[in-house]
């Protein structure tokens, strides 16, 4: 057998009984899959690990607690193998060659009449791996090539071209905090197949470097208004291209729905019947002070955290914020957009309540190779923005977890 390579085949198992013998860290990495598949299952082990126990307490299989008994694998269409008993996995995979169940043995592959590829999926395409020569089986090998073929096509690197017709539309795209590794692999993957992508100021820009020669950049900052309002002329410049039957990305920074106007942008396509996808994206809010040293909860500091824009001062009509009731919040206060209103708002804090010695600090270019923490309070916050020269885009954390951190106070002023 060791002779010839194992043919590769996908088995669909949906409502058909696959038996596993065995409990341990085999049959918890295994059933999962089996499970994803629909496969009926019944294991047999007369012990599970914690994880398997839970499969079993949900309903996801069927759990005979005792060992392997003869006529366990009657009726089966598939086997794992996978017990600590060496005899008793003998004369389990005895009774699979009999009864023509196609079975695994995690023991001894040589003896298996099936081999567990190593599998890998990325949006629809199932990848597995099989060594074709029994006698140099290399599982260490069969994965790392797994992990490069996934790699590759969930971040673009690896482009298989679409031959049937793609559906046009818009996919909003979290890019993240700025790092161009923190963007999700699903918005990388759109982003390298995209005609044309229509990025924020705030996005990742190395990311744009990346992207094949034929794709269309258009810097959102740059699309010319006219007599629209900037959000308005965005809208437009989406439908025209998707209208156009090309695929769209609008890369922006941080999350979509994160003070990013994404739903004003979902909304105009749907008016016109654009189909839209959402793909999330690691907000800078927790990211950000994350990077920078700073947890936004901590265990007997801070059980809650909050995020608002301060785009907007207190002071201003249009001001949607209760600035009193964040003032008496016990937890994390974090401040997006608020750099050059920071002293207004440090103000009115103070003045409802909030402590003048709160620790307060401003991360400028969060993730990036520019990043730097300045560190104040906020009855001086205001003069440390002009005193440091701290600039937009900041994130600015307001809380007793500022001084948490290994560096924390390092830069206080």
């Amino acid at each position: 057998m060791a002779e010839h390579p194992a043919y590769p085949v996908g088995l669909r198992l949906t409502g058909r009984r696959v038996v596993v013998l065995g409990g341990g860290q085999v049959a918890q990495r295994r059933l999962p899959a089996l499970i994803a598949a629909g496969a009926g299952i019944i294991l047999v082990s007369p012990e599970v690990t914690p994880s398997v126990q839970a499969m079993a307490d949900a309903g996801e299989i069927t759990w005979h607690q005792r060992a392997y008994e003869e006529g366990d694998l009657a009726d089966a269409w598939y086997a794992l193998i996978a017990t600590g008993d060496t005899e008793a996995n003998t004369r389990a995979s005895a009774e699979a060659e009999r009864n023509r169940v196609w079975c695994v043995r995690s023991d001894d592959a040589d003896e298996a009449t099936a081999w567990t590829p190593a599998t890998g999926h990325s949006e629809g395409v199932t990848v597995a791996v099989l060594t074709t020569d029994a006698r140099g089986r290399d599982p260490r090998h069969t994965a790392a090539i797994r992990d490069a073929v996934v790699e590759g096509l969930r971040d673009g690197t690896l482009v298989a071209p679409h031959h049937r017709t793609r559906t046009p539309g818009v996919a909003l795209v979290g890019g993240g905090p700025g790092d161009p590794d923190l963007i999700t692999v699903r918005g990388r993957r759109l982003l390298a197949e995209a005609d044309v992508v229509i990025a924020d100021r705030l996005g990742p820009r190395d990311l744009l470097a990346e992207l094949p020669p034929h794709v269309e950049v258009i810097d959102a900052a740059k699309i010319p208004y006219g007599r629209y309002m900037a959000q308005e002329a965005i809208n437009n410049a989406l439908i025209e291209h998707a209208k156009q039957g090309k695929s769209v990305v609008r890369l922006k920074g941080g999350d979509p729905y994160v003070f990013g106007r994404g739903m004003e942008e979902v909304q105009a396509l749907a008016e016109v019947g654009i189909p839209c996808t959402v793909v999330p994206g690691i907000s800078s809010s927790i990211s950000v002070p994350s990077a920078a040293g700073i947890p936004v909860t901590h265990r007997g500091v801070a059980h809650e955290f909050t995020v608002v824009s301060g785009h907007v001062a207190p002071d201003d009509e249009r001001s949607l914020v209760d600035w009193p009731s964040l003032a008496r919040l016990t937890g994390t206060l974090v401040i997006l957009m608020g750099v050059d209103k920071i002293g207004k708002i440090a103000e009115t804090l103070v003045a409802h309540g909030k402590p003048a010695d709160t620790p307060v600090a401003l991360v400028q270019e969060g993730t990036t190779a520019a990043q730097r923490r300045v560190d104040a309070t906020l009855a001086t916050v205001a003069e440390t923005v002009r005193a440091e020269d701290v600039k937009p885009p900041a994130v600015i954390v307001i809380g007793e977890v500022v001084e948490v951190g290994p560096t924390a106070g390092a830069l206080r002023k």
